[in-house]
C-alpha cells in the first residue's frame, strides 16, 4: 500500500522576501537617522525661509504700508526719484515690488561708505518709510538653507546631497509600507507611544509624498548646478554705461526711470515688472523683470533692457524662447519655495515643510521607541535617542550647523554691517 507524504511548502521564498524587506527598512532608517540632525536643520530654515519676508515684515514698521492706500501699479519712476535723493546713498541698485499688498516696496541702495542698505517706499506715492539692514530675515534663512553662509561653490553641492538621502527614502518608504495607497485615511492608534509615533509617521509621509518628491527633485537640480550644470542665462544687450556715472545723485534719475518704463509699456504692455535692475558701472541699461504668461519662471526670464541715456528698448527676452533645459532651471525657486501662486501656494508649503520637518522628528522617535522595547527599559529623550542613533554620524552633522552659525557674522561683515 503506498504511503501518502504531506508536503510542506517552501519557505524559502517567504525567508528570501523577509530579507530583502529588512534590508529596504534598514536603509530607510539609515538615511533618516543618521544625519537627522542636519536634516531637520535645513528641513526648519527651508520652512522659514518661505515666510521669510513676513517675517521681515513683523520686525520692520517701514516695511508695512496700508492696503487701503495703494492704488494702481508701482511708481517706478518716483520710487527711483525720492530714492536718489535720500541722504547718504551712493547707488541704486534695484527696486523690488512688494511682496504683498501690506508690504512697501524695497530699494535696494549702496550706501556712501560701502554698506548695502534697503529704503522701504510707498509703491504708489513713492514716498520713503525708513530704513533697514540689508541683513534680515530672508537673507539669513534662506543662506542658512541653501549653502550654510559659505561660499555656493562648497555649500549648496553639501545641502543639494540632502536631496540624495531624501529620494532614497522616499522609495524605501513604498517599498517597506506595504500597500501605502490604502494607508490615507487610517486613524493613529493610541495604545501606546511606539505605534502612535509610527501611524504618525506614516500618515505624515504618505499625504506628503508629493512634496517629498518635489523638494528631492529641486534639491537634485540645484546640486546639478553647483557642479556644473546650470543653465546659460539670458541674454543681456552690450551697452557702455552712459557718462555721468551710475552713482547717485544720478540726475533726473525719475525721469530717466520714467522713459525707460513708457518705451517697455509701449512695446510690451503684457509685462508685470516686479523688478527693476539699475545700470551698473559696465552696462548702461536698466532691466525691467517681471511676468508675462510663461509659467513657473523667476521675474529674470522675461525682460525689457531700456538705454539709460536715451530710454530707447535695447533688448526682450521672454520665457516662451527659452530651451528645456533654461525652463527647468527658472521652475526651480518657484517650485521649491511655492511661491508662484502668492499666499495660495506659500502657505501650503509652509504647511507641507513643518509636516517635513516633524518627518525627520517623529522617524527619530520610532526608533527610540523601538530600541527601548527591545531593551526592556524606558524610552529615551528625543534628543537623547537621536544622538545615540546617529552614531559617528552625529559629529558630521553637529559640525555643518555649527558651521552655517559661524560663518553667519561674515554675512553682515560682507554687507557692511
Amino acid at each position: 500500500m503506498a504511503t501518502l507524504t504531506r508536503l510542506r511548502p517552501s519557505t524559502g521564498g517567504t525567508v528570501k522576501r523577509r530579507k530583502t524587506s529588512r534590508i529596504w527598512w534598514r536603509v530607510h532608517q539609515w538615511t533618516g537617522l543618521k544625519l537627522s540632525l542636519f536634516l531637520s536643520f535645513i528641513f526648519l530654515t527651508g520652512t522659514l525661509a518661505t515666510v521669510s519676508h513676513e517675517i521681515d515684515w513683523l520686525l520692520q514698521p517701514a516695511l508695512r504700508v496700508s492696503p487701503a492706500s495703494v492704488e494702481g501699479p508701482v511708481a517706478w519712476d518716483r520710487i527711483a526719484e525720492q530714492a536718489s535723493r535720500h541722504p547718504n546713498v551712493k547707488r541704486i541698485l534695484d527696486i523690488q515690488k512688494p511682496v504683498a499688498s501690506a508690504f512697501a516696496a524695497q530699494v535696494l541702495i549702496l550706501r556712501a561708505n560701502g554698506d548695502y542698505g534697503w529704503i522701504y517706499a510707498h509703491p504708489t506715492t513713492g514716498a520713503l518709510q525708513g530704513e533697514g539692514h540689508y541683513v534680515g530675515a530672508a537673507r539669513v534663512l534662506r543662506n542658512m538653507h541653501r549653502h550654510l553662509n559659505l561660499p555656493t561653490a562648497i555649500g549648496v553641492p553639501i545641502v543639494g546631497a540632502l536631496a540624495f538621502l531624501m529620494l532614497v527614502s522616499l522609495v524605501t518608504s513604498l517599498v517597506v509600507y506595504k500597500k501605502w495607497w490604502r494607508g490615507f485615511f487610517k486613524p493613529i492608534r493610541w495604545r501606546d507611544a511606539r505605534t502612535a509615533w509610527g501611524d504618525i509617521h506614516r500618515l505624515s509621509g504618505l499625504w506628503s509624498l508629493w512634496f517629498v518628491a518635489l523638494i528631492a527633485v529641486s534639491g537634485i537640480w540645484y546640486f546639478a548646478e553647483s557642479v556644473g550644470l546650470a543653465a546659460p542665462p539670458p541674454p543681456r544687450p552690450v551697452v557702455a554705461p552712459a557718462s555721468p556715472a551710475v552713482e547717485t545723485p544720478m540726475p533726473l534719475v525719475g525721469d530717466k526711470v520714467a522713459a525707460g518704463l513708457a518705451a517697455v509699456r509701449a512695446t510690451d504692455p503684457s509685462l508685470q515688472i516686479e523688478m527693476l535692475i539699475f545700470p551698473t558701472d559696465k552696462l548702461g541699461a536698466f532691466a525691467f523683470q517681471g511676468q508675462r504668461g510663461a509659467m513657473l519662471v523667476r521675474p529674470r526670464a522675461n525682460a525689457a533692457w531700456t538705454d539709460m541715456a536715451s530710454g530707447k528698448l535695447l533688448l526682450q527676452t521672454d520665457a516662451t524662447d527659452m530651451t528645456l533645459h533654461q525652463r527647468i532651471s527658472e521652475a526651480a525657486d518657484p517650485l521649491h519655495f511655492g511661491t508662484f501662486g502668492g499666499y495660495w501656494t506659500k502657505i501650503p508649503w509652509f504647511f507641507c515643510g513643518l509636516l517635513l520637518t516633524g518627518l525627520a522628528v517623529s522617524g527619530v522617535m520610532i526608533f527610540t521607541q523601538r530600541i527601548a522595547r527591545e531593551l526592556g527599559e524606558a524610552a529615551p529623550s528625543f534628543w537623547r535617542g537621536s544622538w545615540t542613533g546617529m552614531g559617528r554620524w552625529r559629529w558630521l552633522s553637529v559640525a555643518l550647523i555649527a558651521t552655517g552659525f559661524a560663518f553667519l557674522p561674515f554675512l553682515f561683515i560682507l554687507s557692511g554691517e
